[in-house]
């Protein structure tokens, strides 16, 4: 019997371009995908005939709690890191339908905006990092999975990490910014990267949050797919199912395969809005814009030792171009 797959935000961003990535490996598997409505499941049943298409907000915790009871696997990215009722209906569903012989999987979507907490509590916006704050997945584990419970997304992280039983396996994924043109069937842009652009563009200069020093990390969208799948495989073999460094606590992964200073993406932004002719000079101004002005530090350790990930796609700076060009072209400047 193929394996079933239950998976939230087919619509959206991420959670599209892992869908894609997933049926294209596994395209025999049974897909169940939660979509709001049928006017917004148009498109993901053009894309996807074969998959069943489950009708429902992320507050239907009775559709949900259904749909996790009857899957292998739950892939969690709908509004996944901030939506309390889906979490727990995920957690309740899945524990009512699996076993410790039969256990279900739950591959959960947070981000590395939690590792920001410290410069929102201290708001010591756009400085450098603090050696502290750089977090690696392996050999500050301990650190991630006791984070303060002010942290962004740690509500929710806390609800994933008390899922886990005999019967409910649990693996949380954290991205940092991500970029890159998504493969989904509805909504295929990030949300920061195009977001300093489409400010470049409005405002004809780019912003900066001074000093200038506030540093992230980042990962193309396609690689973060390549993750869902390689999370997936582990769960269908039967010792990387059963690795507690993969799936339970200690299962708490991050993927980055870059860095960048926010302050050098609003220059590269800035000069490729100059070259393509959508503002008259390269200008950056500096601004109070605290959502770039955060440290978010990741080590992706965990990924690589322990189900192979191996990035393999263009650098953020690579992608700006092609940024600035689809931000001109949704603004009706292009």
């Amino acid at each position: 019997m193929a394996p079933k797959i239950f998976l939230t935000g087919a619509t959206g961003y991420i959670g599209g371009d892992a869908l894609y990535a997933l049926v294209k490996a596994h395209p025999d598997f049974e897909y169940s995908l939660l979509v709001r409505n049928e006017e917004r499941g148009k498109p993901v049943a053009a894309a996807y005939p074969k998959a069943r298409l489950v009708y429902g907000s992320l507050e239907d915790v009775d559709v949900i709690e259904k749909e996790a009871a009857a899957a292998d696997i739950v892939v969690h990215t709908a509004d996944s890191a901030d939506n309390e009722p889906s979490a727990r209906a995920i957690a309740k569903g899945l524990a009512a339908g699996h076993t410790a012989e039969k256990p279900g999987y739950w591959i959960h979507l947070c981000g590395t905006g939690i590792l920001t907490w410290y410069d929102y509590e201290h708001k010591r916006f756009g400085q450098a990092p603090l050696p502290d704050q750089r977090y690696h997945d392996i050999d500050d584990i301990e650190r991630i999975v006791n984070l303060p419970d002010q942290a962004l997304h740690r509500d929710i992280d806390k609800i994933v990490l008390a899922a886990n039983s005999p019967g409910v396996r649990t693996l949380i994924l954290g991205p940092p910014t991500i970029y890159g043109r998504g493969r989904g069937p509805l909504n295929q842009r990030s949300i920061q990267v195009p977001g300093i652009a489409e400010y470049t563009l409005t405002h004809g200069y780019a912003p900066i949050q001074p000093p200038g020093l506030a540093e992230w990390d980042n990962v193309h969208v396609h690689d973060v797919s390549d993750f869902f799948v390689l999370a997936v495989d582990a769960v269908l073999d039967l010792v990387k199912s059963r690795d507690p460094e993969i799936f339970g606590p200690r299962g708490y992964f991050f993927v980055e395969n870059g860095v960048h200073l926010w302050s050098d993406v609003a220059r590269w932004v800035a000069a490729e809005a100059a070259k393509q002719g959508f503002v008259p000079e390269p200008i950056t101004k500096d601004v109070d814009i605290t959502r770039f002005g955060s440290n978010s530090k990741s080590v992706a350790a965990r990924a690589k030792k322990y189900l192979g990930w191996a990035p393999k796609s263009p650098s953020l700076e690579d992608e700006i171009a092609a940024t600035v060009a689809f931000e001109a072209k949704k603004l009706g400047k292009a």
